[in-house]
């Protein structure tokens, strides 16, 4: 039987990626451009210069990802692209370059939703997760937790009311400091301090239900932050450790409640707040507790890149789902 190649193209955001996948599993190359040092200096992605780099790189990463993978160009069967959700500006650039590059090789489109490339990841890696799943989605954009039967379906049974955890970890660390990216920035100052010795809310943790809300949250820490100060007794590793605290127990809390409720024995993280150490250590912990097993892409697979694209387009090129060369881009999430 044939192997199936797809060529991935990520640019939802600052990261210009493109990598091949065989058959959905096996990774022939995975190559990613990220632009945070550029963003650094502005505290944040710009999505204008965002999208001027991706017009810059991405011919050059798609090249480096073909000689990665020792092909040629008409050696791939389809080309899969995210086109949701994200930056539109920064969408637009790998959307049409994909549309090009399909149509120049009289290749079939694939169109893929970043959020589930970002679940797919697990399946990289992972190939012997059992179903049904719940999935915890963590992202800088978005948070959500989905109930899964196999690796194509997932229902959304709960997601965040504001900020995603991966925003609220971006704003209290520019807030303090601290730079960006603020999950890994904060990470890094809490293992510095100690949590526990003033108390930040956890919010929505006494509702029976599996939403979310880091604004309220966000809020608290910056309030503190700034009494604290006035006092002069601010310590920003301390307050790192204990708002890294608040968020983890919550996501990890409401994820496990959930695995309860819909009786599963398996739980995935997703998204590049995954790569948190926290967040894995607590929740392995937990979960080892009630019997439910953990599973989480390895660091380089939870941040954005293209073979999570290129891999979970495989099911849709086996069911001939492939998108018509005029579909556009969604900055919004519409639908799973």
């Amino acid at each position: 039987m044939k192997d199936i190649r797809i060529l991935g193209i990520e640019t939802s955001c600052d990261e210009t990626a493109a990598a091949v996948v065989s058959n959905g599993r096996e990774i022939l190359s995975n190559i990613v451009n990220s632009q945070i040092s550029i963003h650094q200096q502005f505290g944040g992605v710009v999505p204008e210069v965002a999208s001027r780099k991706h017009i810059e790189n991405i011919a050059v990463v798609v090249d480096q990802a073909f000689k990665e993978a020792g092909l040629e160009y008409h050696d791939i069967d389809a080309v899969a692209v995210t086109n949701r959700p994200g930056l539109i500006g920064a969408l637009l650039v790998g959307l049409s370059f994909a549309k090009a590059f399909a149509y120049g090789l009289n290749r079939p489109l694939i169109a893929v939703n970043h959020l589930y490339g970002h679940v797919y990841a697990n399946f990289l890696e992972h190939l012997e997760v059992e179903f049904p799943a719940v999935c915890l989605v963590v992202s800088g954009g978005h948070t959500s937790l989905l109930l899964m039967e196999d690796t194509t379906s997932a229902r959304l049974i709960g997601e965040t009311r504001d900020d995603a955890a991966g925003e609220a970890f971006d704003k209290v660390a520019r807030f303090m400091g601290l730079g960006y990216p603020g999950g890994p920035a904060i990470q890094q100052a809490a293992s510095c301090g100690e949590a526990g010795k003033f108390k930040l809310p956890r919010v929505f943790l006494d509702r029976n239900d599996f939403e979310f809300s880091f604004s309220g949250l966000k809020t608290a820490a910056m309030n503190e932050w700034k009494k604290r100060e006035r006092r002069g007794a601010a310590n920003v590793y301390d307050m790192a450790a204990e708002f890294q605290a608040a968020l983890v127990e919550v996501l990890v809390e409401k994820t496990l409640r959930a695995a309860e409720r819909y009786q599963v024995g398996t739980v995935l993280l997703a998204g590049g707040v995954a790569a948190n150490q926290e967040l894995r250590r607590l929740m392995q912990a937990r979960a080892k507790d009630i019997g439910i097993k953990v599973y989480y892409p390895s660091l380089k697979l939870c941040t954005d890149n293209a073979a999570m694209i290129a891999g979970s387009a495989h099911s849709q090129f086996v069911n001939g789902q492939f998108a018509p060369l005029n579909i556009n881009a969604q900055a919004s999430l519409m639908s799973l």
